[in-house]
C-alpha cells in the first residue's frame, strides 16, 4: 500500500515536470519570431514578424547632431539595413516604427524626397560600366520621386538636376543614402589602372554633394572602406566619419544584450559563452566601447544549430589573400598589430597599409586604444573572435607552402595529439611539417626571406584548428612568444632562430624569465617548450619540453 502511493505520487511528480517542460517550451515557441537572414528591407522586417534590434537610438541621434556623414563597416554588418531603415523614417511611414524608441521622438509631419544609390549588385569591370550602372540609379530614382522632367546630359549634371528636382517638387530638402559607395574600386582593387579608372567615375558622382548643400537635408555615405577625401571626396570637407565614434559603435551588429534579450527564444542548447567567444569581439573605438557580434553569423548559428565560420565564408574577398601573400605577412603579429588612427582610415588604389586593409575588411579590430601625446592615438589591434582568427589563419595555410589537402591531414594529427598530450608525437608532427615544406616554395615566396617564417607556419598551424591561441602572451617578467591553453593543459612555446646547431636558449629563457608563474595558479599541467630553427636547414633542430606539475 505504501509502496503503491509513493509509486502514484512519483507519477504524479513525472507528469507535473513534464507539463512544465511543455509548456515552458510553448511558450518560449510562441515568443520565437523569423530570422532576418539577408533581409535589408526594413519594412519586411517589421511586417513579417522577424526579430528586430532596435537601433533608433543611434538614428536619432544621427539625424539630430549633424548634415553629413561617413560611415565604415565590414560587409554583412547590417550597413543596408541602416540605410533603407532611415528611407522610411525620412519618408514617414510612421507604422513601421510603432513600438521603437524613434516612434514618439519623431514629427511624422514632416516627410522628406529620398534618393538612395547603391553598388551593392555586380561587378563592374570598367568605367563605361560604371556610368551605364550610375545613369540607371538615377532613372529608377527619378522614376520613384514622380520626376518626369529629365534632360540628358553628363552624370554630375543628371545628379544635380534630380536633387534640385526633389527639393523642388516636394517643398523639402532632400535625403541622400549611398550603399556601399566603393565596391567597383574595391572588385578591382589588384588591377590599379582599372581601380583608378573606377575611383575617377564615383569622384565625378561624390562631387555634386558640395555644392548641392542648399538641396540637401541628410546625408549618409557607407561601405567597407574609407578612401581619403582627397581622392574621392575632393571639397567635401564637413562630411563627418563616424567609424571610430565611440556614440556610433554599436550602430551595426548586435551587443551582448541584444542576444540575450531579443534572441533570447533562440539561444536554448547553446553555450552562451562559446557563442561570445566565437563571434563577438568587433570594436569601433577603445576597450572600453561595447563590443559587437556580426548579425549574420549569429543568425546563421541560430538557424543551423551549430557553429561555423559564416560570416568568413560568405564575406572574404580574394585580393585580401593575394595582398597578405605578396606582402609575406607574418602572421603571429596580426594578433599584436598597432596603428595610429590615421593609418587605419588611409587607404587608396596606391596606398593601402596592412593594418588599415585588414581593419576596415573586419579581419582585425580594436582591442585597446592608447593616447601617449595629446591627440597621437595608438591602437592595438587583433582578431575580433575565434571565428575570424581560425579562418583566417586556415586560408593562409596554403600562402606559408601547407596545400589545403595537407593542412586538413596535419590538423587531425595535431589535435589528436593534444587529445592525448604527447609531447614527443607534437615533435616528430611539427617535425615533418616543416620537411613537408616544397623546397621551391622558399625562393619564390617573400615571407621566406625573414625569420618570421617558422614561427608564421608554427603559429598559423595551431590557430587555424581553432585552439585558444595567445601571441605573445605577457606575464610580469616579459613575453613568451605563444602560449597554448587546450584539453585542460598550458604549453608555452618560446622561438628561436638559429644558423646550424641548437643553442637551448629558447627554454632556458622561459625558466629564467619565469614564464609560466602567472598560470601556476590555475592547476593546470604546464609544458615548457623551447623550438629552435635552423636557418640553413629549415627544419627544428632543437624542441625542449619541461613540464611543471602542481605538487598536491
Amino acid at each position: 500500500m505504501w509502496y503503491a502511493s509513493r509509486q502514484a505520487a512519483g507519477h504524479a511528480k513525472l507528469l507535473f515536470v513534464s507539463l512544465f517542460f511543455a509548456l515552458e517550451t510553448a511558450v518560449t515557441d510562441s515568443h520565437r519570431r523569423k530570422l532576418p537572414i539577408g533581409i535589408q528591407t526594413f519594412s519586411d522586417i517589421r511586417e513579417g514578424n522577424y526579430y528586430y534590434v532596435d537601433k533608433t537610438p543611434h538614428i536619432e541621434r544621427l539625424v539630430n547632431q549633424n548634415k553629413y556623414y561617413f560611415l565604415s563597416r565590414p560587409r554583412r554588418f547590417g550597413k543596408s539595413l541602416l540605410l533603407d531603415t532611415l528611407r522610411c523614417l525620412f519618408e514617414g511611414r510612421q507604422a513601421l516604427f510603432e513600438g521603437l524608441y524613434i516612434h514618439d521622438r519623431w514629427d511624422w509631419q514632416q516627410r522628406y524626397p529620398v534618393i538612395r544609390i547603391s553598388f551593392a549588385d555586380g561587378v563592374m569591370q570598367s568605367r563605361e560600366g560604371l556610368d551605364e550602372r550610375i545613369r540607371e540609379q538615377l532613372r529608377v530614382q527619378r522614376e520613384q520621386l514622380g520626376i518626369t522632367q529629365h534632360h540628358k546630359t553628363d552624370i554630375p549634371g543628371e545628379f544635380s538636376a534630380l536633387i534640385r528636382a526633389a527639393h523642388q517638387q516636394s517643398g523639402q530638402r532632400v535625403v541622400v543614402l549611398i550603399d556601399e559607395y566603393d565596391k567597383p574600386i574595391l572588385d578591382n582593387i589588384l588591377v590599379s589602372e582599372r581601380a583608378r579608372e573606377l575611383r575617377e567615375g564615383l569622384k565625378n558622382l561624390y562631387s555634386v554633394i558640395k555644392d548641392a548643400d542648399p538641396h540637401l537635408h541628410f546625408v549618409l555615405l557607407t561601405g567597407v572602406s574609407k578612401f581619403s577625401k582627397v581622392s574621392l571626396f575632393s571639397g567635401l570637407n564637413n562630411l563627418r566619419d563616424i567609424t571610430l565614434s565611440p556614440d556610433y559603435a554599436t550602430l551595426c551588429g548586435y551587443t551582448d544584450d541584444d542576444i540575450d534579450t531579443v534572441f533570447e527564444p533562440e539561444l536554448s542548447g547553446l553555450d552562451r559563452q562559446e557563442i561570445k567567444q566565437w563571434y563577438n569581439g568587433y570594436r569601433w573605438g577603445g576597450r572600453e566601447v561595447t563590443s559587437v557580434y556580426n548579425p549574420f553569423d549569429v543568425l546563421l548559428l541560430f538557424q543551423e544549430q551549430e557553429f561555423g565560420p559564416y560570416w568568413f565564408e560568405s564575406a572574404t574577398p580574394t585580393f585580401l589573400v593575394d595582398i597578405l601573400k605578396q606582402r609575406g605577412v607574418f602572421t603571429p603579429r596580426l594578433e599584436t598589430l598597432q596603428a595610429k588612427a590615421q593609418l587605419l582610415g588611409r587607404f587608396d588604389v596606391d596606398d593601402i597599409t596592412t593594418e588599415g586593409l585588414l581593419f576596415q575588411t573586419g579581419y582585425i579590430t580594436i582591442k585597446d586604444v592608447q593616447e601617449p601625446m595629446l591627440g597621437y592615438r595608438l591602437y592595438t589591434l587583433g582578431f575580433p573572435n575565434r571565428e575570424v582568427e581560425s579562418s583566417l589563419n586556415d586560408l593562409l595555410l596554403p600562402v606559408l607552402g601547407i596545400n589545403a589537402s595537407e593542412a586538413q591531414t596535419h590538423q587531425l594529427a595535431l589535435f589528436d595529439i593534444f587529445q592525448r598530450h604527447d609531447l614527443a608525437a607534437l615533435e616528430a608532427h611539427l617535425k615533418a611539417l616543416y620537411a613537408g615544406l616544397p623546397h621551391d616554395w622558399y625562393r619564390n615566396n617573400p615571407i621566406a626571406q625573414y625569420e618570421g617564417h617558422y614561427a608564421s607556419v608554427f603559429y598559423s598551424h595551431f590557430a587555424a584548428l581553432g585552439l585558444d591561441v595567445t601571441v605573445e602572451d605577457a606575464s610580469h617578467h616579459g613575453k613568451v612568444d605563444m602560449s597554448v591553453d587546450v584539453g585542460g593543459h598550458i604549453y608555452l612555446f618560446e622561438f628561436k632562430v638559429v644558423e646550424q646547431l641548437p643553442e637551448g636558449k629558447a627554454l632556458t629563457q622561459i625558466k629564467h624569465k619565469g614564464y609560466a608563474d602567472k598560470h601556476r595558479a590555475s592547476s593546470k599541467p604546464i609544458h615548457l617548450i623551447g623550438v629552435e630553427f635552423s636557418s640553413t636547414q629549415r627544419q627544428i633542430v632543437a624542441f625542449e619540453v619541461e613540464t611543471l606539475v602542481k605538487s598536491s
